[in-house]
This record gives structure tokens, C-alpha cells and sequence, in this order.
């Protein structure tokens, strides 16, 4: 039988994109970023991130949340919204240190350094027990695993029976004239701004190819549903130019 797994091969980065270089070189796209991501992040969506990610929390209303996880969690909007739940923790990884530099500057200010720890980690192999978390967000993370079924595995085995997984992540809009809209906006606009205000023109280049290369929709419920969850769903936001995706274990 014909494999019916979506390609989701990664853009290179460099010429030798074996999976440790390419890992190497996002770690260090986003450590050289991360001072000016926030801004950036906020500035080129709109603030439509905002919006997306207070959708995230209310799906984790309805659900247990005493132990939370965000992988990929960055300079920490996801974690800190969550905090509004009051869960007994939330532990925050992701491998570029200088994004977590960036969060731990928030929670210190919000005081929240208690309740929200940080470690530098892969999400492709997470520092944690089995089934310890009720809830794992991940947004706009999960596209940069080098090994996409590696990430969706581990996340299955530290959640708890019954706990959730929650993934926001960018798709790509099917319809007319969104479709041409957004294919200009992210192919053109955003790495110019992108570039000339970080300084960093392959990271806002790199946003699109890893876009562009990564299953949306139902394509990447079968990656959930492969990696053991159950209870897939799929949403588009504003148009399909991003999903929130769920899996159950």
C-alpha cells in the first residue's frame, strides 16, 4: 500500500543540511532574533497572534490543566497566557537560549518565575517523565522539528491518559483571492520588513519555505493521529492562513 504520509520535506539552510546542521542553524537563526521577535512576531501578524492565542487558551479551559508543558515556548506569550488558568506549573523548553533570555525577562517582571520554569531542551527529545502533563501547547514551533514525527511522539508520551495536546501553527489558505494575497504578503513583504528590522534576512525568508513545506488541514492530523493521538480536530483561523490543531491521548 501506497504511503499516504504528506511530504514535509524541510528547506535547507545550508549545503549540508544534515538533521544536526539544520537543528544548529535554527537554534542559531532564533538565538540571534530574539531581542527584536516579540516586536517583529506582533508587528508583521497584525496582532492577529494575539487574538489566536487567547483562542488556544479557551480550548484549555475545558480541559484538566494542573501540569501544563509549551514546547517551542520562545519568548513566552503562550505560557504567560496560560498562567491565567492558575495551574499548580508550567514548564516552558525550547533549544534557542537566548528566546528563553527573552521570556525569563517577562516572568521576572510579572512575577511569575515561580510558577513558570524554563530549560533549554529539544523538543525532538523532551527532558521529562511519561505522563506528566495534562496540556502541551506548542505555537508556531512544531514546523521547525527536524524530525516531525520524533516531536508528535515525545509530546504523546509526557502527556497524561486523557490529556490534550494543542498545537497553533501557520497553514496555508486554499481560496481565491486569499490565497494570492497571502502567497504576496508572506513571500515578499514580510521578509523585507522582516529583514531590515532584525537584521536577519534568512530567518524571514526561512518563515515561508518552512510554511510552504509543512502539511496543513487534515494532512497533518494524520501526523497526530500516527504519533498515537485520538480525537484529531483541525480549525482555520482568519482565512486558513493559521490552524489549531488537537490530538487526545
Amino acid at each position: 500500500m501506497e504511503n499516504s504520509k504528506p511530504n514535509t520535506g524541510k528547506p535547507a539552510l545550508n549545503n549540508n543540511p544534515t538533521p544536526l546542521a539544520i537543528k544548529d542553524e535554527v537554534r542559531q537563526m532564533f538565538d540571534n532574533i530574539a531581542p527584536r521577535y516579540d516586536f517583529l512576531n506582533h508587528f508583521l501578524s497584525l496582532g492577529i497572534d494575539k487574538i489566536w492565542r487567547r483562542k488556544v487558551l479557551k480550548i484549555m479551559k475545558r480541559h484538566p490543566h494542573q501540569q501544563i508543558l509549551d514546547v517551542a515556548s520562545g519568548t513566552g506569550d503562550m505560557a504567560i497566557l496560560a498562567s491565567k488558568l492558575k495551574p499548580d506549573a508550567i514548564f516552558g523548553v525550547d533549544i534557542s537560549k537566548e528566546m528563553l533570555n527573552e521570556q525569563q525577562k517577562k516572568l521576572r517582571a510579572k512575577n511569575l518565575e515561580n510558577l513558570i520554569k524554563l530549560k533549554v531542551a529539544d523538543g525532538e527529545d523532551l527532558p521529562f517523565e511519561p505522563e506528566t502533563f495534562d496540556i502541551i501547547t506548542t505555537v508556531f514551533g512544531v514546523r521547525n522539528f527536524e524530525n516531525l514525527e520524533q516531536g508528535l511522539s515525545e509530546m504523546h508520551r509526557v502527556l497524561k491518559k486523557g490529556g490534550i495536546t494543542i498545537i497553533l501553527e501557520f497553514s496555508k489558505p486554499a481560496k481565491t483571492p486569499i490565497k494570492q494575497l497571502y502567497q504576496f504578503y508572506f513571500t515578499k513583504i514580510l521578509p523585507f520588513v522582516g529583514s531590515k528590522i532584525s537584521n536577519n534576512s534568512r530567518a524571514y525568508t526561512y518563515l515561508p519555505e518552512s510554511v510552504g513545506h509543512f502539511p496543513s488541514g487534515k494532512a497533518f492530523e494524520e501526523y497526530l493521529k500516527n504519533a498515537g493521538f485520538g480525537r484529531t480536530t483541525s480549525l482555520p483561523l482568519t482565512f486558513g492562513i493559521a490552524s489549531i490543531y488537537t490530538g487526545q491521548k
